[in-house]
């Protein structure tokens, strides 16, 4: 029962959702543009990939998947099979993973601006570099 579950909700997921190349000259942040009872659209500028992955509470993965744009993502979700529950929307780029809280409840899905963790990765700037420990 689980398991069916689980596949009818990436599926879901899959036939509602929908990547656009956007505009944008901030910095990677995540700016929710539309929530719209349990439909969530948001916008990640000037990222041209990422890995996407909703998890439940428990830390299982439930959807995932690789998205492109040119100047920026645009992603529209709809948790309309999701259960009332915590969620969390994990994404994946080259700099850095950044971790957003989703919050459904019987009508309506948000999605958290502001990451509850981030985890910057070291780049080719990081090779020149030092740490001056005393």
């Amino acid at each position: 029962m689980k398991k069916m579950l689980k596949l009818s909700l990436v599926c879901a997921v899959l036939f509602t959702g929908s990547i656009y190349a956007i505009g944008g000259n901030e910095d990677f942040a995540l700016h929710v543009i539309k929530e719209n009872g349990k439909e969530v659209t948001f916008a990640l500028n000037n990222v041209n990939k990422a890995h996407l992955s909703i998890y439940d509470k428990e830390g299982t993965l439930i959807y995932s998947e690789n998205a492109t744009g040119k100047d920026g993502i645009l992603k529209t979700f709809s948790f309309e099979e999701f259960p009332a529950g915590t969620y969390f929307l994990v994404i994946d780029d080259s700099t850095q993973t950044t971790k957003h809280e989703i919050t459904i409840t019987d009508n309506t899905s948000v999605l958290s601006t502001k990451a509850i963790s981030s985890i910057y990765k070291a780049g080719i700037s990081a090779k020149n570099t030092s740490v001056a420990v005393r």
